[in-house]
Protein backbone atom coordinates (compact mmCIF):
# COMPACT_ATOMS: atom_id res chain seq x y z
CA UNK A 1 0.00 0.00 0.00
CA UNK A 2 3.03 2.32 0.32
CA UNK A 3 4.38 1.82 -3.20
CA UNK A 4 2.77 4.77 -5.06
CA UNK A 5 3.48 7.13 -2.17
CA UNK A 6 7.18 6.31 -2.04
CA UNK A 7 7.66 7.98 -5.44
CA UNK A 8 6.95 11.38 -3.84
CA UNK A 9 9.85 13.68 -3.00
CA UNK A 10 11.44 12.78 0.33
CA UNK A 11 8.95 10.00 1.10
CA UNK A 12 11.49 7.22 1.50
CA UNK A 13 13.60 9.32 3.82
CA UNK A 14 10.60 10.18 6.00
CA UNK A 15 9.48 6.55 6.19
CA UNK A 16 13.00 5.48 7.14
CA UNK A 17 12.98 8.02 9.99
CA UNK A 18 9.51 6.93 11.09
CA UNK A 19 10.59 3.27 10.94
CA UNK A 20 13.26 3.98 13.52
CA UNK A 21 10.75 5.75 15.75
CA UNK A 22 8.19 2.93 15.46
CA UNK A 23 10.72 0.12 15.77
CA UNK A 24 9.63 -1.51 12.49
CA UNK A 25 10.83 -1.66 8.89
CA UNK A 26 7.86 0.22 7.48
CA UNK A 27 9.37 0.36 3.98
CA UNK A 28 9.38 -3.43 3.72
CA UNK A 29 6.10 -3.91 5.57
CA UNK A 30 4.32 -1.37 3.40
CA UNK A 31 5.51 -2.81 0.10
CA UNK A 32 6.45 -6.50 0.09
CA UNK A 33 5.17 -8.04 3.35
CA UNK A 34 2.52 -10.74 3.19
CA UNK A 35 -1.03 -9.98 4.34
CA UNK A 36 -0.75 -12.17 7.43
CA UNK A 37 2.22 -10.17 8.71
CA UNK A 38 0.65 -6.74 8.34
CA UNK A 39 -2.62 -7.89 9.90
CA UNK A 40 -0.80 -8.12 13.24
CA UNK A 41 -2.05 -5.08 15.18
CA UNK A 42 1.53 -4.34 16.26
CA UNK A 43 2.27 -3.74 12.57
CA UNK A 44 -1.09 -2.48 11.30
CA UNK A 45 -1.27 0.49 13.66
CA UNK A 46 2.05 2.18 12.77
CA UNK A 47 1.52 1.40 9.07
CA UNK A 48 -1.82 3.22 9.09
CA UNK A 49 -0.41 6.27 10.88
CA UNK A 50 2.64 6.42 8.60
CA UNK A 51 0.58 6.23 5.42
CA UNK A 52 -1.83 8.91 6.64
CA UNK A 53 1.05 11.24 7.50
CA UNK A 54 2.75 10.61 4.15
CA UNK A 55 -0.40 11.69 2.36
CA UNK A 56 -0.82 14.72 4.60
CA UNK A 57 2.77 15.79 3.87
CA UNK A 58 1.95 15.49 0.16
CA UNK A 59 -1.18 17.60 0.66
CA UNK A 60 0.72 20.35 2.49
CA UNK A 61 3.31 20.42 -0.28
CA UNK A 62 0.54 21.35 -2.72
CA UNK A 63 -1.42 23.89 -0.71
CA UNK A 64 -1.68 25.65 2.64
CA UNK A 65 -4.16 24.00 4.97
CA UNK A 66 -6.49 26.69 6.38
CA UNK A 67 -6.69 27.10 10.14
CA UNK A 68 -10.43 26.37 10.17
CA UNK A 69 -10.07 22.86 8.70
CA UNK A 70 -11.26 20.25 11.21
CA UNK A 71 -9.21 17.12 11.96
CA UNK A 72 -10.54 13.88 13.42
CA UNK A 73 -9.21 10.33 13.52
CA UNK A 74 -10.84 6.99 14.30
CA UNK A 75 -9.00 4.94 16.95
CA UNK A 76 -5.28 4.82 16.02
CA UNK A 77 -6.04 7.36 13.29
CA UNK A 78 -6.38 9.92 16.07
CA UNK A 79 -2.57 9.90 16.37
CA UNK A 80 -2.27 10.97 12.74
CA UNK A 81 -5.00 13.58 13.22
CA UNK A 82 -3.23 15.04 16.26
CA UNK A 83 0.09 15.22 14.42
CA UNK A 84 -1.56 16.83 11.37
CA UNK A 85 -3.20 19.39 13.66
CA UNK A 86 0.20 20.23 15.14
CA UNK A 87 -0.08 18.69 18.63
CA UNK A 88 3.19 16.78 18.25
CA UNK A 89 5.67 15.87 15.53
CA UNK A 90 5.20 13.02 13.02
CA UNK A 91 8.17 11.28 14.64
CA UNK A 92 6.46 11.41 18.04
CA UNK A 93 3.23 10.16 16.44
CA UNK A 94 5.13 7.18 15.05
CA UNK A 95 6.82 6.52 18.40
CA UNK A 96 3.40 6.39 20.05
CA UNK A 97 1.91 4.31 17.21
CA UNK A 98 4.67 1.72 17.44
CA UNK A 99 4.34 1.45 21.21
CA UNK A 100 0.55 1.43 21.09
CA UNK A 101 0.51 -1.40 18.56
CA UNK A 102 3.02 -3.53 20.46
CA UNK A 103 1.39 -3.04 23.84
CA UNK A 104 -2.14 -3.62 22.60
CA UNK A 105 -0.99 -6.82 20.89
CA UNK A 106 0.62 -7.94 24.14
CA UNK A 107 -2.54 -7.09 26.11
CA UNK A 108 -4.58 -9.21 23.70
CA UNK A 109 -2.58 -12.27 24.74
CA UNK A 110 -3.61 -11.95 28.39
CA UNK A 111 -7.26 -12.98 27.93
CA UNK A 112 -9.37 -14.62 25.17
CA UNK A 113 -11.18 -11.56 23.89
CA UNK A 114 -12.54 -10.33 20.57
CA UNK A 115 -14.90 -7.98 18.74
CA UNK A 116 -17.97 -8.20 16.51
CA UNK A 117 -19.68 -5.69 14.23
CA UNK A 118 -23.32 -5.11 15.14
CA UNK A 119 -25.46 -3.56 12.42
CA UNK A 120 -29.01 -2.20 12.42
CA UNK A 121 -31.53 -2.67 15.19
CA UNK A 122 -32.83 -0.21 17.77
CA UNK A 123 -29.79 1.51 19.39
CA UNK A 124 -31.16 1.27 22.93
CA UNK A 125 -32.04 -2.40 22.49
CA UNK A 126 -28.56 -3.12 21.11
CA UNK A 127 -26.88 -1.43 24.09
CA UNK A 128 -29.10 -3.32 26.54
CA UNK A 129 -28.33 -6.61 24.77
CA UNK A 130 -24.59 -5.94 25.00
CA UNK A 131 -24.84 -5.04 28.68
CA UNK A 132 -26.80 -8.23 29.36
CA UNK A 133 -23.88 -10.23 27.96
CA UNK A 134 -21.14 -8.19 29.71
CA UNK A 135 -19.98 -6.72 26.40
CA UNK A 136 -18.86 -3.16 25.69
CA UNK A 137 -19.87 -0.99 22.70
CA UNK A 138 -16.18 -0.38 21.90
CA UNK A 139 -16.94 1.58 18.71
CA UNK A 140 -20.15 3.55 18.23
CA UNK A 141 -19.65 4.48 14.62
CA UNK A 142 -23.01 5.93 13.66
CA UNK A 143 -24.90 4.90 10.52
CA UNK A 144 -26.43 2.01 12.48
CA UNK A 145 -23.06 0.40 13.27
CA UNK A 146 -21.70 -0.57 16.68
CA UNK A 147 -18.70 -2.78 17.46
CA UNK A 148 -19.09 -5.05 20.48
CA UNK A 149 -16.08 -6.21 22.47
CA UNK A 150 -15.35 -8.52 25.38
CA UNK A 151 -14.56 -12.10 26.29
CA UNK A 152 -14.96 -14.59 23.47
CA UNK A 153 -17.34 -16.66 25.60
CA UNK A 154 -19.60 -13.63 26.09
CA UNK A 155 -19.43 -12.79 22.38
CA UNK A 156 -20.45 -16.35 21.52
CA UNK A 157 -23.43 -16.16 23.89
CA UNK A 158 -24.55 -12.81 22.49
CA UNK A 159 -24.19 -13.87 18.87
CA UNK A 160 -26.34 -16.92 19.59
CA UNK A 161 -29.30 -14.70 20.51
CA UNK A 162 -29.18 -11.35 18.67
CA UNK A 163 -32.05 -8.86 18.94
CA UNK A 164 -34.61 -8.84 16.15
CA UNK A 165 -33.38 -7.23 12.97
CA UNK A 166 -29.75 -7.13 14.10
CA UNK A 167 -26.90 -8.51 12.01
CA UNK A 168 -23.71 -9.57 13.82
CA UNK A 169 -20.37 -10.30 12.14
CA UNK A 170 -17.37 -11.59 14.09
CA UNK A 171 -14.28 -9.47 13.34
CA UNK A 172 -10.82 -10.87 12.67
CA UNK A 173 -9.01 -8.89 15.35
CA UNK A 174 -6.53 -9.85 18.05
CA UNK A 175 -8.67 -8.86 21.01
CA UNK A 176 -11.07 -6.44 22.67
CA UNK A 177 -9.68 -3.03 21.78
CA UNK A 178 -11.02 0.06 23.58
CA UNK A 179 -12.01 -1.90 26.68
CA UNK A 180 -10.60 -2.56 30.15
CA UNK A 181 -8.58 -5.42 28.66
CA UNK A 182 -6.22 -2.82 27.17
CA UNK A 183 -5.24 -1.34 30.57
CA UNK A 184 -1.63 -2.65 30.37
CA UNK A 185 -1.23 -0.80 27.06
CA UNK A 186 -2.67 2.33 28.62
CA UNK A 187 -0.05 2.24 31.38
CA UNK A 188 2.78 1.87 28.85
CA UNK A 189 1.46 4.80 26.81
CA UNK A 190 1.08 6.94 29.93
CA UNK A 191 4.73 6.39 30.80
CA UNK A 192 5.90 7.21 27.26
CA UNK A 193 3.67 10.29 27.06
CA UNK A 194 5.64 12.03 29.80
CA UNK A 195 8.49 12.50 27.32
CA UNK A 196 6.38 13.79 24.41
CA UNK A 197 6.55 17.52 23.69
CA UNK A 198 3.12 18.90 22.82
CA UNK A 199 1.69 22.13 21.46
CA UNK A 200 -1.89 23.34 21.34
CA UNK A 201 -3.60 22.35 18.06
CA UNK A 202 -3.18 24.76 15.17
CA UNK A 203 -6.50 23.51 13.75
CA UNK A 204 -9.80 22.36 15.22
CA UNK A 205 -9.24 18.81 16.49
CA UNK A 206 -12.00 16.43 17.57
CA UNK A 207 -11.70 13.77 20.25
CA UNK A 208 -12.97 10.19 20.00
CA UNK A 209 -14.05 10.37 23.64
CA UNK A 210 -16.96 12.76 23.12
CA UNK A 211 -16.68 14.24 19.63
CA UNK A 212 -15.78 17.67 21.04
CA UNK A 213 -13.13 20.14 19.85
CA UNK A 214 -9.98 19.94 21.98
CA UNK A 215 -7.92 23.14 22.22
CA UNK A 216 -5.15 22.01 24.60
CA UNK A 217 -2.25 19.85 23.42
CA UNK A 218 -1.75 18.46 26.93
CA UNK A 219 -5.41 17.50 27.16
CA UNK A 220 -5.28 15.84 23.74
CA UNK A 221 -2.27 13.74 24.73
CA UNK A 222 -4.03 12.69 27.93
CA UNK A 223 -7.10 11.73 25.89
CA UNK A 224 -4.95 9.67 23.50
CA UNK A 225 -3.57 7.72 26.45
CA UNK A 226 -7.06 7.10 27.86
CA UNK A 227 -8.46 6.29 24.42
CA UNK A 228 -7.18 2.69 24.32
CA UNK A 229 -9.59 1.67 27.11
CA UNK A 230 -12.52 3.92 26.14
CA UNK A 231 -15.17 3.48 23.43
CA UNK A 232 -14.59 5.30 20.13
CA UNK A 233 -17.52 7.71 19.74
CA UNK A 234 -17.21 8.31 16.00
CA UNK A 235 -20.95 8.96 15.92
CA UNK A 236 -20.38 12.05 18.08
CA UNK A 237 -17.46 13.17 15.91
CA UNK A 238 -19.76 13.12 12.88
CA UNK A 239 -22.42 15.01 14.85
CA UNK A 240 -19.87 17.74 15.59
CA UNK A 241 -18.78 17.90 11.95
CA UNK A 242 -22.42 18.44 11.02
CA UNK A 243 -22.83 21.14 13.70
CA UNK A 244 -19.67 22.91 12.50
CA UNK A 245 -21.12 23.04 9.01
CA UNK A 246 -18.58 20.79 7.30
CA UNK A 247 -19.63 20.36 3.69
CA UNK A 248 -16.57 18.59 2.30
CA UNK A 249 -14.75 15.71 3.95
CA UNK A 250 -11.53 13.95 2.96
CA UNK A 251 -10.24 10.70 4.46
CA UNK A 252 -6.48 10.18 4.51
CA UNK A 253 -5.25 6.75 3.33
CA UNK A 254 -5.82 3.93 3.80
CA UNK A 255 -9.26 5.38 3.05
CA UNK A 256 -12.64 3.70 2.77
CA UNK A 257 -14.27 2.90 6.12
CA UNK A 258 -14.87 6.47 7.29
CA UNK A 259 -15.93 7.56 3.82
CA UNK A 260 -18.67 4.93 3.92
CA UNK A 261 -19.92 6.06 7.33
CA UNK A 262 -19.89 9.73 6.30
CA UNK A 263 -21.87 9.07 3.15
CA UNK A 264 -24.64 7.49 5.20
CA UNK A 265 -24.65 10.11 7.97
CA UNK A 266 -23.67 13.42 6.30
CA UNK A 267 -26.02 13.56 3.35
CA UNK A 268 -25.17 16.09 0.67
CA UNK A 269 -21.51 16.51 1.67
CA UNK A 270 -18.72 16.16 -0.87
CA UNK A 271 -16.63 13.19 0.33
CA UNK A 272 -13.25 12.07 -1.00
CA UNK A 273 -11.31 8.96 0.02
CA UNK A 274 -7.63 9.58 -0.70
CA UNK A 275 -6.33 6.24 -1.89
CA UNK A 276 -3.78 7.56 -4.41
CA UNK A 277 -1.54 10.65 -4.71
CA UNK A 278 -3.79 11.86 -7.51
CA UNK A 279 -6.73 12.04 -5.12
CA UNK A 280 -4.65 14.13 -2.74
CA UNK A 281 -4.25 16.60 -5.59
CA UNK A 282 -8.06 16.62 -5.91
CA UNK A 283 -8.39 17.57 -2.23
CA UNK A 284 -5.72 20.27 -2.63
CA UNK A 285 -7.81 21.82 -5.40
CA UNK A 286 -10.90 21.77 -3.17
CA UNK A 287 -8.95 23.62 -0.47
CA UNK A 288 -7.67 26.19 -2.95
CA UNK A 289 -11.21 26.82 -4.15
CA UNK A 290 -12.36 27.12 -0.51
CA UNK A 291 -14.78 24.28 -1.07
CA UNK A 292 -13.53 22.33 1.94
CA UNK A 293 -14.25 23.16 5.56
Amino acid sequence: MFTPWLELDGARERVAEWSEAAGLDLLRLGTTAEAEEIQDTAVTQPLIVALSLLAFDHLRAQTDVPADVVFAGHSVGELAAAAAAGVFSPVDAMTLAGLRGREMAAACSLAPTGMAAVMKGDPDEVLAWLDKHDLVPANRNGAGQTVAAGLLSDLDAAIAEPPAGVKVIRLKVAGAFHTKYMEPAQEALRAKATGIEVRDPAHRLLSNADGQVVTSGKEMLDRLVAQVVLPVRWDLCMDTLRELGATTLAELPPAGALVGLARRELKGATIVGMKTPEQVAEVAELIKSEAIA
